[in-house]
């Protein structure tokens, strides 16, 4: 096949490029730019270039060009083409504007859902058509699997890896773009690709795994003035004060700055008044959420209760739920068990074993 392929410069998705075209592919390697030139990127681009040793794992920084110019030694390494696309406008408008909208009304956003279903898998190979590469596949080195149901339906599915598998960041693909779409990968261990790496020689064979998808501090790109506010208790009570909500996340321990006899949390961002709201370990736990802007891949629709698993985090063991429609777009989801610090804004997926079924935004929380 012709397929297209996303890299990085990272182990992952060289090993990929290297591996198809070892199988008998025809291989075109694109690589995103996300980072501008212009308005907090210039701002904060100095500032970052002194924390290299941060920027190497991040999706966005001020390296992305030293990034780019990886990618085309791995490229040439290989013997493909590299095409790089510019998606910097749209990932400005689409994954940033929302993080720091979601951020400053005291939400958790994860920017790498958005930029998984909107700008990875949706603007990034259309503008690679539109630049006039014609490819039969767009190739992946997530761990993931897609496959096919005996109903015609595609699926995304969990790698074989449960440590790096990469599934929870993607339940927003939507039907169309899985059927363009091949995760090679998600049949293997980590393992396994960097012995392949090390096997051919390729140079970023020991490279280390992106950790984050920004370089710096998140305040760098929320690009507000410092606001004094107070850090309070459950029950209202001043403990100290902070220099604005959004330095904060859910479930937060350190950092706070407060002398305390037990552990305090982080339990609530409240933007209206710029209070931290901390708790106990105990005042960290709930056990219903409800979550709209729902997208299903496993299922076109919930029709009825369903028992299945849950996860609230990318790195979390799945938990049993259950899962009710309690509106149009709007879902109930009870664990069976209490949960730490559930987030507003982040993402709850749900799965049946290893298959994806779908999830949402999480916008409220319950006991």
């Amino acid at each position: 096949m012709k397929l297209l392929v996303g890299m990085s410069g990272g182990v992952d998705s060289s090993t990929l490029a290297l591996k198809l075209k070892e199988d008998g592919h025809e291989v075109i390697g694109v690589t995103m730019a996300i980072w501008g030139k212009d308005g907090i990127y210039k701002d904060i681009s100095e500032k970052l270039s002194k924390l290299p040793q941060k920027t190497h794992a991040a999706c966005l920084g001020p390296n992305e060009k030293s990034r780019i110019e990886e990618t085309k030694k791995i490229a040439e390494q290989l013997g493909i083409e590299l095409h790089v696309i510019d998606c910097s406008e749209k990932y400005n408008e689409i994954v940033l504007n929302n993080f720091k909208e979601e951020y400053l009304s005291g939400r958790t956003p994860n920017p790498c859902v958005w930029c998984n279903a909107l700008i990875k898998f949706g603007i990034f190979p259309q503008l690679a058509r539109e630049n006039g590469l014609e490819f039969d596949k767009f190739v992946t080195g997530h761990y993931a699997r897609v496959e096919k149901d005996d109903n015609g339906r595609y699926l995304l599915k969990k790698g074989i890896e449960s440590k790096k598998d990469q599934s929870y960041f993607l339940y927003r693909l939507t039907q169309e773009q899985l059927s363009n779409i091949w995760m090679p990968f998600g049949s293997y261990t980590k393992e396994e690709i960097r012995d392949y790496a090390r096997s051919k020689g390729l140079i970023v064979a020991e490279k280390p795994d992106s950790q984050d998808f920004y370089a710096g501090d998140y305040s760098d790109l929320l690009q507000v003035k410092e606001k004094v506010g107070n850090i309070v208790d459950v029950n209202g009570k001043v403990l100290a004060q902070h220099k604005g909500f959004w330095n904060y996340t859910i479930g937060q321990r350190k950092g706070l700055g407060i002398s305390s006899t037990e552990p305090l949390y982080v339990v609530e961002l409240r933007h209206d008044t710029n209070e931290v709201v901390v708790g106990s370990n105990d005042e960290t736990m709930r056990n219903i959420l409800y979550a709209s802007n729902l997208n299903f891949i496993g299922i076109e629709k919930l029709e009825d209760e369903v028992n299945c698993e849950a996860k609230i985090r990318s790195s979390q063991i799945p938990q049993k739920v259950k899962v009710t429609q309690v509106g149009e777009d709007r879902i109930k989801v009870e664990f069976e068990n209490m949960q730490k610090s559930i987030a507003i804004g982040q993402s709850v997926v749900l799965y049946d074993d290893d298959i994806v079924i779908g999830g949402g935004i999480i916008d409220d929380i319950d006991i």
